[in-house]
Order: C-alpha cells, then sequence, then structure tokens
C-alpha cells in the first residue's frame, strides 16, 4: 500500500467506527441528576410538596428560572434536517445523529447542557413558531443544517422576535472559525488580508456569512470572488435579487474587477481559496491550485470529504492546507466556536451573539494559536486543547458587555474562571463514568 492509499484509509475510518459505535452506544448523550438523591425523602424537595415553593417565586418573578432551574446553562440545538453536512435534505431522523454529536460537543467542550430537537416540518414560519414555543425551557437555541435560502429568514425573524439569543452555527460558528485561520495563514505567508485575494467556492449559508466576517475582520470586498453552482457572483447576476437577497447583496459588494465565470476563473491568481461547498475530492482540481498566487492558502472544508484532498493540494503548491476534518492537520471545523461562544453568552446572558461576538472568538482563538507558534500544520488549535474554550468564551462574553447586549456584567477573568470550571466539571464527569465502567468501553474494530 503506497502513501496515497494508507491515507485514504485512514480518511475512510472514522466512518466505519461510526457504523460499528453507533448502534453499541444507542446514542451519545443522556440525561443525568445533578442533585443530591440521599434517600426518597428528598423527592419531596425536588419534586412534590417542596418544588412548588419555588414555581411560586418564579410565577412573581420571571427571571428567577436562571436562578432555579438549570435554563441558565441549556441550549437547543434545532434543525428541520434540510442540509445535513454535506449530505443535504436527509430528514430529521436522518438528521438527529449530527444533532447528538453537537450536544455532546457542548458538553464536553464548554459544560454547555444541549437538546437535540429535529423538527418534523420544513415550514419556515413552523420552525420559527416552534423555537418561540420551547424558548421558556432555554437559555439559547442553536439552529443547524437549515438550508438556504430558508435559514437566513428563520435566524433573522428569531433575532428579532426571540428573548433568549438565537444563532445558525451554520452561518456564524463556521465563518469564526474560519476567520481565525485565516488570519493565521496569512500571517504565515506573509500577506496582510486587507490586500488578499480571496476565492470563495460554495455561496451557501456558511460562506456567505463567512464573506460577511472576513469582511468585518479588515478584507477588501472588491477582492472577494465567491461562486455559487451557476458561476462566479457579479452585478450582471440580477436574477439573484428576487431569490436569494443575501447572494445579491454580495454580488453587488464583491468581484471589483467583474470576474464573469465559473470557479477556476475565481482561483487564478488568488492568494486564498475557501471552499465550503459539496463534498469531494474532485471538486477543486491541482491545476487550479497552481494557478492561484504564490504561496497560496488552500481551505477545503466540506464533509465528510473535502473538495480536494489535502495531499493532492499540497502537492500542486499549496502552501497551507486547512479542511474541516479532524483526522487532518489545521482543522477549521466550528466545533473550535461554538462550544465557547455558547459558553460566553449564556454566562452573561447576552440578549443575542452579534457577529463582533464571534469576530472577538476568532481573534482569540488565532492568539491561542499564536502562542503556542505558528506552523504550516497548526493554524489554529485542535479540539483537545481545551484550555482555549475557557480564552474563547472570556472574550465573546467580554464583548457582549462591552456591547451592551449583557444582562450580567461580569469581568473577563470571571468569565474565564467560570468557564474553566465549567469545562473542566463536563470532562471530570465524563472521565468518571469511563473509570467505573458506567460508560462501557466500545468494542475494538
Amino acid at each position: 500500500m503506497n502513501q496515497k492509499e494508507e491515507l485514504l484509509a485512514k480518511a475512510k475510518k472514522p466512518a466505519e467506527d461510526a457504523l460499528r459505535l453507533h448502534p453499541f452506544y444507542r446514542g451519545k448523550i443522556e440525561t443525568t441528576p445533578k442533585c443530591e438523591v440521599r434517600d426518597f425523602q428528598d423527592f419531596a424537595v425536588w419534586y412534590s410538596p417542596g418544588v412548588a415553593a419555588p414555581c411560586k417565586e418564579i410565577a412573581q418573578k420571571r427571571e428567577l428560572v436562571y436562578s432555579y432551574t438549570n435554563k441558565w446553562n441549556t441550549v437547543a440545538v434545532v434543525s428541520d434536517g434540510t442540509r445535513v453536512l454535506g449530505l443535504g435534505d436527509i430528514g430529521p431522523e436522518a438528521g438527529l445523529p449530527v444533532m447528538e454529536g453537537k450536544a455532546l460537543l457542548f458538553k464536553y467542550l464548554g459544560g454547555v447542557d444541549a437538546f437535540p430537537i429535529c423538527l418534523g416540518t420544513k415550514d419556515p414560519d413552523e420552525i420559527i413558531a416552534a423555537v418561540k414555543w420551547i424558548q421558556p425551557s432555554f437559555g439559547g437555541v442553536n439552529l443547524e443544517d437549515i438550508e438556504q435560502p430558508k435559514c437566513f429568514y428563520v435566524l433573522e425573524r428569531l433575532r428579532e422576535e426571540a428573548e433568549i439569543p438565537v444563532w445558525h452555527d451554520d452561518q456564524q460558528g463556521t465563518a469564526a472559525v474560519t476567520v481565525a485561520g485565516l488570519v493565521n495563514a496569512l500571517k504565515l505567508v506573509g500577506k496582510d488580508i486587507r490586500d488578499a485575494n480571496i476565492a470563495m467556492i460554495g455561496a451557501g449559508a456558511a460562506n456567505i456569512r463567512t464573506a460577511r466576517l472576513i469582511i468585518a475582520a479588515g478584507a477588501d470586498p472588491g477582492k472577494i470572488v465567491m461562486c455559487d453552482t451557476k458561476g462566479t457572483l457579479h452585478k450582471g447576476r440580477t436574477e439573484l435579487a428576487k431569490t436569494h437577497k443575501e447572494k445579491w447583496d454580495l454580488a453587488q459588494r464583491t468581484n471589483a474587477r467583474g470576474i464573469d465565470g465559473q470557479v477556476p476563473d475565481a482561483m487564478r491568481m488568488a492568494d486564498a481559496v475557501i471552499a465550503l461547498s459539496k463534498p469531494g475530492p474532485d471538486v477543486i482540481h491541482p491545476e487550479w491550485v497552481r494557478s492561484m498566487a504564490k504561496d497560496p492558502i488552500v481551505f477545503a472544508c466540506a464533509n465528510p470529504v473535502p473538495e480536494i484532498w489535502p495531499w493532492d493540494a499540497t502537492e500542486a503548491g499549496a502552501a497551507v492546507v486547512a479542511t474541516g476534518r479532524s483526522d487532518f492537520p489545521n482543522q477549521v471545523n466550528n466545533s473550535l466556536g461554538f462550544p465557547a461562544i455558547f459558553r460566553g453568552t449564556l454566562d452573561v446572558r447576552a440578549k443575542t451573539i452579534t457577529d463582533e461576538m464571534c469576530i472577538a472568538a476568532a481573534l482569540e482563538l488565532a492568539r491561542c494559536a499564536e502562542d503556542k507558534g505558528l506552523s504550516h500544520e497548526y493554524i489554529v488549535p485542535t479540539m483537545d486543547e481545551w484550555e482555549v474554550y475557557p480564552r474563547e468564551a472570556a472574550a465573546v462574553g467580554t464583548k457582549a458587555v462591552e456591547q451592551g447586549i449583557a444582562q450580567l456584567t461580569r469581568s473577563w477573568d470571571e468569565l474565564y474562571r467560570n468557564a474553566e470550571a465549567m469545562i473542566t466539571r463536563s470532562r471530570g464527569m465524563t472521565g468518571l463514568l469511563m473509570e467505573n465502567g458506567i460508560i462501557p468501553k466500545a468494542p475494538r474494530g
């Protein structure tokens, strides 16, 4: 077996293990008590008759729900299953393993109690109504894997109408981590984000929000060229005005040279390409990478298979290559963002999650990697560098306080210490359950 065959075999292993282990555990999360149960008399406190007392207190002063229940630390992961990973519209039941995995990451990486809620409707107004109905039970809502342009409408409405913070991780979360990776990749090759020519392959929710966040972080919109399935976005794409207002907005603001073409045209002489399109590996061809500027940066972030295999991009001359997968170097994946961003949001009880909060997370994430020492195979921290998450959470909470959207005022140090304690507790609980055999050992494949 040659090196490429070995790498391909390694890339296929997670899917093989997933099919073996998901039925073994029959799910990835469960609810566990967080209060003492010394004997059955304790239920008189936790349930009837004692529980009536906090109920009456909350009825008199609604915000006490954050003190008397777990609402302060809970997030609903809501999806309709219409845009799951790179799999498309596979339905709410088929999307449930992803939402369970999201809840697991929320807990282990951020100390946040998250619950998967897959809805049996594709109607955007029904999704909005469902989220508003369940919001009394949750401190925040993470929208997930909802197709565009519907996802923009759902998010916009809920950010206006919901009483708790609502965000769409495929937009803001992916964008934040991508910005962090791009900032550090450009540092490595000695280029400034303000001067960089950036090709963006895919014009879905993730790349549209990424473009906006990159611009907010200092990129020149005129130097960005985005492609959808029909070609580059430019002012001549007037059909977008009625069907995709977000694309139309970018078509008018980006692509100052007016490039009218396909992916190869967008990539020619680009300093960086950010691909969040369809699974590969032949979506981006090596010859297109060769046509880019000196020391090109390639972010091939489709899941489960990147638009081009990293080794093919490197062979074609890429100086820095990132994917969305954890089994390759430079994983640019929203798992580095959402657990800490929600941790910081919940800890100051922010009313919403702004782009500025996401940029604060991105820049702190970039600093964490820089503090450790950047390299061509290390532009962002890895998920096992758990100390990154408290720093990110503190940056997010502090920014919310600065913006005047936090209902609790806490300092950076207070936020850091709280996040550190919450995450340490979550990781420790999992370790303890494994050590005692309560979580059984997985059979080896």
